[in-house]
């Protein structure tokens, strides 16, 4: 029998037994959408965690051993021999040694900010990086200017965020875009701690200028150009030959394991704090998007085994017409093909129903969660990612759970006998 013959005797049969056909196609879609709409969910919620905690899969953070024997002694340092030898190490690309303000530092504002009146001192946790490792998100130049200039800060991105949604709101303050406060300077005074509550003898009041918002950038203070932090702690005679940490960048990332191994061979240690908790994070993102996944093909599987039935039913109701089908030349192929090909199209109709579900929950899901949640720092627009293989195994599920399920009823119909099939009332 020709295809086209055969498309015609499927699509009539459809017609016919549209109503149970709806039913199989209707559970496909239920689980068909739960599917796509959790891995869109899943997807969603890591790009969330990726933005929150930005890490590089090429890049290890050095430090020095707390609880090291030598550190103990005063032997484990990181000072500029030793970033040479990391520098040289098997699989470095490069390395970025950084360095803490090692002695106290205040701000205080009084005054209009931004058409608002505030009086606020905070104290300023510094941390200095070399401008190679700011790079493009510093706005002005990231270089230490010397002494009577103002020095050149770049902030975490997070921290604009928090400041937007948690202590703006609280205190009644103006929100800020990053474009705003490029070049906003503020006083600083070096030498002088609120919290311990003294002041040192050379203390001196300085500049802060806002160049850029970065990633790179300390969350919990301001990051500034490392000789600036190496001036300012020789100057008042603290620490300005170690540094706190250096940032090592691997060739790719399949070296990271061995860079890692070397340091730790030199009497080093790798702080992966804030990788591990990302990496905590997304893991647990990703089994709870699994154990999601797992309900949808259980609800599919479910719907597999309603389609069997349906068409199991299908078949005994047409067994005449099977008979009659064979007894004008149709082979059992022929049989079997129709009724694949019914299934082909409810389980096609069910997966394209069941994505267009998955985007209208997410739409609503995000419709409700903006406007009934609150304006939660690294609150996203959307909950949901949609990607195209989502859709496209969307799809390829939804027909193949169509095509299991008709198999066995595919099978039986053109196993029957055309004589015997002919005589049934």
């Amino acid at each position: 029998m020709r295809a086209s013959k055969l498309f015609k005797l499927a699509r009539s049969n459809l017609v016919r037994e549209l109503g149970a056909l709806a039913v199989s196609s209707g559970g496909v879609a239920l689980g068909i959408g739960c599917l796509v709409f959790f891995l869109a969910l899943g997807a969603g919620l890591q790009g969330v965690v990726n933005e929150v905690f930005p890490v590089s899969t090429r890049e290890v953070e050095v430090v020095v051993p707390s609880m090291a024997i030598g550190n103990l002694l005063g032997e484990a340092r990181l000072d500029d021999a030793v970033v040479a030898r990391l520098r040289k190490v098997p699989g470095v690309a490069a390395a970025y040694p950084k360095m803490s303000l090692r002695i106290p530092a205040v701000t205080r504002y009084n005054g209009l900010f931004f058409g608002r009146e505030i009086h606020m001192g905070l104290e300023v946790v510094g941390v200095g990086l070399m401008p190679e490792l700011v790079g493009e998100d510093a706005r002005l130049p990231f270089q230490d200017r010397g002494d009577g200039a103002p020095i050149p800060i770049v902030v975490s991105r997070r921290l604009l965020e928090i400041y937007n949604k948690v202590f703006a709101p609280q205190r009644g303050l103006p929100r800020l875009t990053d474009s705003m406060l490029i070049g906003f300077q503020f006083p600083i005074e070096l030498g002088r701690s609120y919290i311990a509550g003294k002041t040192m003898p050379n203390a001196q009041e300085a500049a802060l200028q806002l160049v850029g918002f970065s990633d790179r950038a300390t969350l919990a203070g301001a990051s500034m150009p490392l000789t600036a932090v190496m001036r300012i702690n020789r100057r008042y005679g603290a620490d300005a030959d170690n540094y706190s940490s250096v940032l090592l960048r691997a060739q790719n990332a399949d070296q990271v394991p061995e860079v890692a191994a070397s340091v730790r061979r030199m009497g080093l240690e790798i702080d992966d704090s804030e990788r591990n908790r990302a990496l905590q994070i997304g893991a647990a993102v990703e089994l709870v998007t699994l154990a999601l996944g797992i309900l949808a093909g259980l609800i599919t599987g479910l719907a597999a085994v309603n389609t069997m039935q349906a068409f199991y039913a299908s078949v005994r109701e047409r067994t005449r017409e099977i008979g009659v089908l064979r007894a004008v030349g149709a082979t059992r192929g022929d049989v079997a093909g129709v009724v694949l090909a019914e299934a082909a199209v409810t389980g096609l109709a069910g997966g394209v129903v069941g994505v267009l579900l998955a985007r209208l929950a997410a739409a609503l899901l995000d419709r409700v969660a903006s406007n009934g949640l609150p304006d939660f720092p690294f609150k996203p627009s959307t909950f949901f990612r949609f990607q195209g293989w989502h859709v496209a195994l969307g799809i390829l599920v939804a027909l193949a759970a169509a095509l299991i399920g008709a198999f066995f009823p595919a099978r039986a119909a053109a196993r029957l006998d055309p004589a015997k099939a002919l005589t049934e009332s």
